[in-house]
């Protein structure tokens, strides 16, 4: 069986197909292509419904065009795949990773900030207590191009457009403060997001994780010793 497309060649489909920049009219292209596909093409949905709402669609547009009530829409997709979490509480270490994340998505073609593209950009902060857990076990950086390269292959043609969190990405930032409260924490450290990670057993990085050896025990074990270290 041939695989299917990965998030980013399905967008770049969605956008030829439309033949058009006007966001709902790719909006309605998404809907009828990805109709049958699964948590790719959901993904892909989410991503166009984020796009309309960007241009300032309203959501009695949107839910015309994916033909179900304005509340069914706002419901399914009110919970922005997009949105920034408060980064109020991040350290200036951990801002530095998230923002690093978008060149990572940039340098591999994707219009998408994805759990991957977190987990890549650990290693612009050697010094985060994620990357030394990662070092540590070693989880090398080079290890992770190649893992993602498998998960999620680099797009056709470089993106202009600044990329947007998956759901699944912005979920992990979110469950980050969850994770910093768990351990008493005041501030959002990287080895919060490491953690929150682990939330999603489907996202791309705990996969990548996982398949490295270090499952959500023996990271929390690792963090633990490095913390105490730190006191």
């Amino acid at each position: 069986m041939t695989p299917g497309p990965d998030l980013q060649q399905l967008i770049t489909t969605i956008k030829a197909d439309a033949g058009s920049d006007d966001e709902l009219e790719q909006l309605a292209t998404a809907a009828t292509t990805i109709s049958e596909l699964t948590s790719t093409g959901d993904a892909a949905l989410g991503f166009f419904v984020d796009r309309a709402r960007g241009a300032g669609k309203s959501w009695v547009e949107i839910s015309a065009v994916l033909g179900v009530s304005k509340q069914a829409a706002h419901k399914r997709f009110a919970d922005s795949w997009t949105a920034k979490p408060a980064f109020d509480r991040y350290t200036q270490r951990t801002q530095a990773v998230v923002n690093a994340a978008a060149d990572v998505a940039r340098a591999h073609k994707h219009s998408f900030i994805g759990t991957e593209h977190l987990l890549l950009a650990f290693f612009t902060q050697p010094q985060a207590l994620a990357t030394r857990v990662l070092v540590d076990r070693d989880i090398t950086e080079q290890a992770v191009h190649q893992a993602v390269a498998v998960h999620s292959p680099d797009g056709p043609q470089a993106v202009e457009e600044e990329p947007s969190f998956t759901r699944r990405a912005a979920h992990v930032l979110q469950g980050a403060v969850g994770e910093a409260l768990t351990l008493g924490h005041n501030y959002v450290g990287t080895e919060h997001i490491l953690l929150a990670f682990y939330r999603d057993s489907a996202g791309i990085a705990t996969k990548i994780l996982e398949e490295q050896g270090l499952d959500e025990s023996a990271c929390w074990a690792a963090l633990r010793v490095l913390i105490e270290a730190a006191k």
